[in-house]
């Protein structure tokens, strides 16, 4: 090998550097365009994920805005097991604001889609001033309250305490949710301990 010209040397070096190219550099890059392909397929995963990730971000945002606002309704709007403590304070307002109950009939629930309501027919005798006292009171009270089928009138024997009637019916709205969750609660206890 020492007496060939340099022209051989070359040649056995380009014929060892065509073997390493076919045995090493050329599976090296095949594995480089399939690592460049991965990795194209990566990248639109990472858009497409982040594009979910900012989806989820908002809607986490909107469940928060939404509880708060549930909680909010949840304090207005009574457990079926509060009304009995409601209607003892309605009675109390009335009687703080010297209004005469002459009647007071809580009547049945009306269920709706998402709560019910619950009636409850009233006649009460007074004065203008007590009774709009009364109303004050009633709008500013925890829970949520409507008064339908309102009418006022004056009566024929009037005192200084007592110078109208009237009659109206006062409407608060339950939530019907809170009713099963209990149920189930209570009868999995009772489970339990059997």
């Amino acid at each position: 090998m020492r007496d060939w010209p340099w022209y051989g040397y070359v040649l056995i070096a380009i014929i060892i550097f065509g073997i390493f190219f076919l045995f090493y550099f050329r599976p090296k890059n095949e594995e480089l365009k399939e690592l460049r392909e991965e990795r194209i397929i990566v990248e639109k995963d990472v858009v497409r994920l982040q594009a979910k990730k900012d989806q989820l971000d908002i809607i986490e945002e909107e469940l928060k805005l939404m509880s708060a606002t549930l909680n909010e309704l949840e304090a207005i709007m009574p457990q079926k097991e509060e009304i009995d403590v409601i209607l003892r304070q309605i009675q109390q307002l009335a009687n703080d604001t010297r209004l005469n109950i002459t009647k007071f009939v809580p009547k049945g629930e009306i269920a709706k889609d998402f709560y019910a309501e619950k009636p409850i027919s009233i006649e009460i005798t007074g004065n203008y001033h007590n009774l709009g006292i009364f109303f004050d009171r009633l709008s500013n009270f925890s829970r949520l309250f409507n008064i339908e089928d309102f009418s006022i009138k004056s009566l024929r024997l009037q005192s200084e305490a007592s110078t109208i009637s009237a009659k109206l019916t006062a409407k608060t709205y339950i939530s019907p949710e809170a009713q099963p969750d209990q149920e189930e609660s209570g009868k999995n206890i009772g489970e339990e301990k059997k």
